[in-house]
């Protein structure tokens, strides 16, 4: 539906819409076409051309292109933007070669802007490489500081260190983290938490961190090792814990997650006082796999009804967006930027319009369901549009916008809280006795000013 940027289809002049109909002459279309004949069909050696006809919704005749295959750009960074005049927002959606040089671009970008403070989404980032995730840590931590180290039964440990020439080390950082974001997310939000260089939001992450060995054997197969486990400045192990036999607990713990309620609630999280350690600065975290942020956020269910369901899971709202959006392009490129173009789509009915879509689909109209889900529906739907007729990053300004964890990292900013404190003294108090000895003890607890921000220190075993 869209064309990569810089990649070689845009430079060609195929746009956002065309359909490709014809391959090297040959018929591309009908019912047998499949993902994996598409590829292979499309896909070549670097160097090779490959000739297209297409059609485009303007033109009578079909368009031939001859594209030359080479190097399509993999960006890593999908969103670099400033969410109000002081504060930045950058979003990462995996860790990959190019990753640091994308961040050091990003925040040039935002620098020029007068970014006071950064906002820094790895949410269902899944990772990728360690390498990218340690190199971004070293912007915003001063020389010395620990980012992360490995060690395994018969591996020996190895540490990475900050080496103070990071372009970022004052500036207010707050990271967004989810139930999706894995491995190197973790690595980058634990190193961060650890050294009280900024605030975790969002809920607890993935769990993964373990190191692997390929082994590769003569026939062309390999086998991966695992050799050790990724820990984070205080010694937390981000790595979920496995017991050797019970495949199934492990591999359903995310679902058990969701079913207990950690993804609602803060009340829902079990501590475990023998996985407990300390920041720099003495602020109690926890182990026990993956890295519980300093301020929850729960997953918000509010609006979401059987027919918002059935219309996503049936892909409706997907297919109902394209198809507007091709039989509207000419109109709705008239607008270059999300707020002119969401003017115009409030004013035309398409929610109502859907409606009547996914009822020629088989899904009937429900209207008091319709009516609970309608805020969702139309963010969904205008969200899809934009997407289809700006892109990913005017997409996701659009749906930040309403974004309860962005909305939290924004008001941590402006309340200048995004350095993390030194927990209070613990004050000492004379407990004298019936035998007349006197005991000092200290006040359990005595850290949490609220009582309702308890999660905030927790994590789960």
């Amino acid at each position: 539906n869209s064309v990569i940027p810089g990649g070689p289809s845009e430079k060609v002049g195929l746009m956002a819409g065309d359909r490709i109909v014809m391959v090297n002459d040959s018929l591309f279309a009908g019912k047998d076409l499949t993902n994996e004949k598409a590829m292979r069909n499309l896909k070549g050696p670097k160097g090779s051309q490959v000739k297209l006809g297409v059609k485009r919704a303007t033109e009578k005749e079909l368009l031939e292109f001859t594209i030359t295959r080479g190097d399509i750009p993999q960006n890593t960074i999908d969103a670099a933007y400033m969410v109000d005049d002081d504060y930045g927002y950058i979003q990462i959606s995996k860790f990959g070669r190019t990753t640091h040089v994308e961040l050091l671009n990003a925040i040039a970008q935002l620098s020029h802007e007068k970014c006071k403070g950064l906002i820094i989404d790895l949410r269902d980032n899944t990772g990728g490489y360690m390498e990218a995730a340690t190199r971004m840590v070293n912007e915003f931590l001063p020389e010395g500081k620990l980012i992360v180290y490995t060690h395994g039964r018969k591996y020996p440990r190895m540490e990475e260190y900050a080496n103070g020439t990071g372009s970022c080390q004052k500036l207010p950082l707050v990271v967004l983290v989810n139930e999706s974001s894995a491995s190197a997310s973790e690595i980058f939000a634990g190193a961060i938490q650890d050294n009280d260089r900024g605030t975790i939001v969002g809920r607890r992450s993935f769990g993964k961190g373990l190191v692997q060995q390929p082994i590769d054997f003569s026939d062309g197969s390999a086998i991966r090792l695992t050799i050790a486990r990724y820990y984070t400045p205080s010694g937390r192990c981000i790595q979920r814990p496995y017991e050797n036999g019970k495949d199934s607990k492990y591999e359903m713990d995310w679902i058990t997650r969701y079913e207990h309620g950690e993804f609602f609630s803060k009340d829902s999280i079990k501590l475990d006082e023998k996985l407990r350690y300390s920041t720099g600065l003495g602020r109690p975290v926890y182990g026990g796999g993956g890295i519980m942020p300093d301020v929850f956020v729960p997953q918000d269910t509010t609006g979401v009804s059987s027919y918002l369901i059935e219309v996503s899971n049936k892909g409706l709202i997907l297919q109902f967006s394209f198809q507007y959006t091709d039989c509207n392009r000419t109109k709705l490129s008239e607008y270059n930027n999300e707020v002119d173009l969401l003017k115009y789509l409030r004013h035309q009915g398409v929610v109502e319009q859907f409606v009547r879509f996914a009822d020629s689909k088989g899904v009937k109209r429900r209207n008091l369901l319709i009516h609970k889900s309608y805020k969702l529906l139309e963010r969904s739907i205008y969200g899809n549009i934009i997407y289809n007729i700006l892109g990913r990053e005017q997409y996701i300004r659009y749906i930040n916008q309403s974004d309860a964890t962005v909305k939290k990292a924004l008001d941590i900013l402006e309340r200048g809280e995004a350095f993390p404190k030194a927990p209070e003294a613990t004050p000492i108090i004379e407990d004298k006795k019936d035998d007349g000895k006197e005991r000092r003890t200290a006040q359990a607890d005595s850290f949490v000013e609220d009582p309702t921000q308890l999660f905030r220190y927790a994590s789960v075993c």
